[in-house]
């Protein structure tokens, strides 16, 4: 695969997958600097079990509505039949698959009818998955776009991401299918936080740290603008801050000092105890700052 110089940020990106424990933690890496090599919108994972009546699945997306838990056991089924399908016609390998009518009028009746229900305004899909023989199970994985078309770059880097992919979406908790999944649920790490912020201020800040504007944050949310930015100035108030960037680092300070605690109280632990753990350690990643907002 041909990174063009960014041999770095692909072995970063790699490493940074080792570090997810959560769908909070999948959904910022995929939102990441993956979508620098691999852009899209929605991550669907399909499991479907050795009778082809049934499968598990799994949704990592910012936009509204698209959530584990949306789709119904009839439509999941559909869905994955004509998935299973067109990943079976490429022969296993990764494929693509215009959604776009206007772009294939001439096939049209070749278009995945449920896929282009459900997942209406997708301009196009990505698909690849292996077969899990411990299992007995077919895994495959699909990345939506709605305004652009994937090309061969990124045919070929969700060959070679897969591994990393389904190795990071094995170490997270299965969402139950019928459970609300708002973002305000996932275990984001300032929501237990020594800065007095509430759940809703430190998931903003949340994304804020991960590079999103105002108007990305209030679509990611559900909310609207002005929230966003009243959130902030709340925000802005409890850490004695004027602006995103001080903000940022306010709560960073707090975060390390917490850390060392924490550390300093687990190696006191292990002196008594005699026994050695190897703590989890999480990869900082540094984002693209928004910072000229309020």
């Amino acid at each position: 695969m041909a990174l063009n110089g960014s041999l770095g940020l692909y072995f970063r990106i790699i490493q940074e997958g080792f570090a997810v424990r959560s769908h909070y933690d999948l959904l910022k890496w995929l939102q990441g600097d993956v979508q620098c090599f691999l852009p899209h919108h929605i991550m669907l994972a399909l499991w479907i079990g050795p009778n082809a009546n049934q499968a598990e699945y799994d949704v990592i997306s910012v936009l509204p509505g698209i959530r584990t838990g949306f789709l119904t056991a009839e439509t999941l089924l559909s869905l994955q039949r004509e998935l299973y399908g067109l990943w079976l016609t490429s022969g296993g390998a990764p494929t693509r698959q215009q959604l776009d009518r206007s772009q294939t009028s001439a096939q049209s009746e070749r278009l995945p009818p449920t896929v282009c229900k459900i997942f209406q305004g997708m301009r196009s899909l990505l698909i690849h998955g292996f077969r899990d023989k411990r299992t007995n199970q077919d895994c495959l994985y699909l990345m939506f776009h709605s305004q652009r078309y994937f090309d061969d770059a990124e045919l070929i880097f969700l060959e070679e991401f897969l591994p990393y992919l389904d190795n990071a979406l094995r170490r997270v908790m299965p969402m139950l299918h019928a459970q609300d999944l708002s973002l305000t649920r996932f275990e984001s790490p300032h929501n237990c936080n020594p800065s007095g912020l509430s759940k809703r201020e430190a998931e903003i800040l949340d994304w804020v740290r991960f590079g999103k504007t105002n108007s990305e944050i209030a679509d990611i949310l559900g909310i609207s603008i002005s929230t966003v930015k009243n959130h902030l100035q709340n925000i802005f108030k409890k850490l004695d801050v004027f602006n995103r960037m001080q903000a940022i680092a306010k709560i960073g300070q707090m975060t390390a000092i917490k850390d060392q605690t924490r550390l300093r109280s687990q190696l006191l632990l292990e002196g008594t105890s005699g026994q050695s753990t190897n703590p989890y350690r999480t990869v900082s990643k540094t984002m693209p700052l928004i910072l000229n907002e309020t």
